[in-house]
């Protein structure tokens, strides 16, 4: 009687089980969050900014007894200081953090140059502190630095990789985009909103899209939604509230 293919021990099987296997890893795309985090910070602090601080702004300028017209003039300059802002302040904080990166990198040449073989021992002292063995870390060590010596280094003593890598452009655009995409809704609602609603509809609005925003942000990095949704409605309530009775206050003086 013929071998059912389950009980087949041909090399064929094994070729088939392989390139199945191969085929289910394709298929199978992995989603890491990891290479999120830069340009997801970036964006999240913008879009929550510009939508934030553009609302406040707005009612207070409205419990000032503003006009639609001041209080759209307020919108709009709040918008575009607040992502020429944002892009300044973003490309200075990651572009630091990329200056940083280089020296340690420069660093890093400098004792591979001159200390091949004590780099040789702290990579392998760095595969042993992982768990692996001594021998097998020696041959791991010796391997990637024959590869990329200081890609090896890079990537395991310094933390630095690819992946991680700090992009100041990508950064300072990202913030700059995302703050007046955020900015441009209230500013939207408040366009369109009738006189006597406006202050009522551009808060209800905004802490809707705050919520939707924490919402995103959190299922996007991986944590709970609504967890990350009332976090952001809280505080964007606390900012508006405060704006409210700063142009309730000074409005009555002006």
């Amino acid at each position: 009687m013929p071998a059912s293919p389950d009980n087949d021990t041909s090399p064929a099987l094994g070729l088939r089980l392989r390139s199945r296997a191969l085929k289910s890893q394709r298929r199978r795309a992995e989603r890491h969050r990891t290479g999120q985090t830069g340009w997801l910070r970036a964006a999240v602090l913008g879009a929550n900014d510009g939508l934030l601080s553009t609302a406040s702004l707005e009612l207070g300028v409205a419990a000032a007894h503003g006009t639609s017209a001041s209080i759209m003039i307020a919108g709009l300059s709040g918008l575009v200081a607040g992502a020429m802002s944002m892009a300044a302040g973003e490309y200075v904080s990651v572009h630091s953090q990329a200056d940083t990166e280089e020296a340690d990198l420069d660093l890093e040449r400098v004792e591979l140059s001159t200390d091949d073989q004590g780099e040789h021992r702290e990579l392998t002292a760095i595969y042993v502190s992982r768990g692996l063995d001594p021998s097998l870390a020696m041959q791991v060590a010796d391997q990637l630095m024959a590869h990329d010596a200081l890609g090896a280094h890079a990537r395991d003593e310094l933390g630095i990789s690819e992946t991680l890598k700090a992009r100041p452009i990508q950064a300072a655009f990202a913030s700059a985009g995302s703050f007046a995409v955020g900015a441009a809704l209230p500013l939207s609602v408040a366009i369109f909103a009738p006189e006597p609603r406006l202050a009522l509809m551009v808060s209800a609005s905004s802490l809707l899209f705050l919520m939707l925003l924490g919402a995103t942000a959190a299922y996007a990095g991986g944590a709970k939604r609504i967890v990350g949704a009332l976090r952001v409605a809280v505080w964007g309530a606390l900012a508006m509230a405060m704006t409210t009775v700063v142009g309730l206050l000074f409005g009555t003086v002006v």
